[in-house]
């Protein structure tokens, strides 16, 4: 008997990057948050994506996602358009960057419309676009078991009121430490995370970049994922995507419920992808990776803050 799998459905940007690092450059790097969501999910779950790409976007970078397991008959290519296009550059300590060139082309139009057989899917993943469309998306959905999303600084300060209004809806809200201090206007990341959850997320995921990142749950736990370590850092371009693709991925997988031990165990698969993510460019580094070594990272993680409880009594 075949059993079916829930599906993941995640609705961003599929972009081409212009990468700079002080050590290296790409100047057609595949990027986008979709991209990078889908292509970490996809080891975990059943991932449908939906964006938009004009004509110059590469085959190889569909081709690459159907070899994924990834269903992209949600991606929209437009033949008289170019793709979303972003160049920024890093700085030495690889966590500042500074935008170059930003031109949104086909994506600037982006009227994200879900086929049909998208809308029952039970796991949805809004990824950083303007919270009006991200409404949009989620009306067109009939009923999904869990709701994440993700956004950023722009969208706080241009359109708040809309952000506030999708919120009402979602599960899970990831965002870094200076949204979520901009988004509740604490600067202690414990109240900000509060003031955030009253805004209607029952769960907030704080990425705190090489510092990990912090849940803080509907049960009102607090719980501390750390980062992996590394030598060498190639592109930080997508690790948030990744890790939300991670995280995402594991609680849409069957049998696995959104609450305690299961949300502290997605954090962990979370930052396992925003750990490959960083060792290449594009998503070189979460292409053609298998269970095995996904395990033994996991495991590494897991080994960061393994110790022996003592008492002074």
């Amino acid at each position: 008997m075949t059993v079916n799998k829930p599906h993941l459905v995640v609705v961003g940007s599929v972009a081409i990057d212009w990468i700079i690092t002080p050590r290296a450059e790409r100047p057609e790097s595949v990027g986008g948050s979709a991209t990078f969501f889908a292509m970490a999910a996809s080891y975990l779950s059943q991932v449908r994506l939906v964006g938009v790409v004009g004509r110059d976007f590469p085959d190889y970078a569909v081709a690459d996602l159907r070899a994924a397991g990834v269903d992209v008959s949600g991606l929209e290519i437009v033949q008289d358009g170019l793709t979303f296009r972003w160049k920024g550059q890093y700085h030495e300590n690889m966590n500042d960057r500074t935008t170059l060139e930003t031109h949104l082309n086909v994506f600037e139009k982006f009227q994200p419309r879900l086929p049909a057989e998208f809308r029952g899917s039970e796991y949805l993943f809004l990824a950083n676009i303007q919270p009006r469309l991200q409404s949009d998306v989620f009306a067109q959905m009939q009923r999904p078991r869990l709701v994440g999303l993700d956004t950023m600084n722009l969208w706080i300060s241009i359109a708040n009121d809309d952000l506030k209004a999708v919120l009402k809806n979602v599960d899970v809200l990831t965002l870094n430490d200076e949204e979520a201090r901009q988004l509740s206007g604490e600067h202690n990341i414990v109240k900000a995370a509060r003031a955030v959850r009253a805004l209607g997320p029952r769960n907030v995921v704080i990425k705190r970049g090489e510092y990990g990142a912090l849940l803080f749950d509907a049960d009102g736990d607090v719980f501390s994922a750390p980062a992996l370590p590394l030598e060498d850092v190639v592109d930080p371009t997508g690790a948030g995507d990744s890790f939300a693709g991670g995280f995402m991925g594991w609680l849409a997988r069957p049998g696995v419920e959104p609450t305690g031990a299961s949300l502290r165990t997605a954090m962990i698969y979370g930052s396992v992808m925003a750990s490959f993510c960083v060792e290449g460019f594009s998503y070189d580094r979460l292409k053609g990776l298998d269970a095995a070594t996904i395990q033994r990272r996991f495991e590494t993680f897991a080994s960061l803050t393994n110790f022996d409880r003592a008492s002074l009594t």
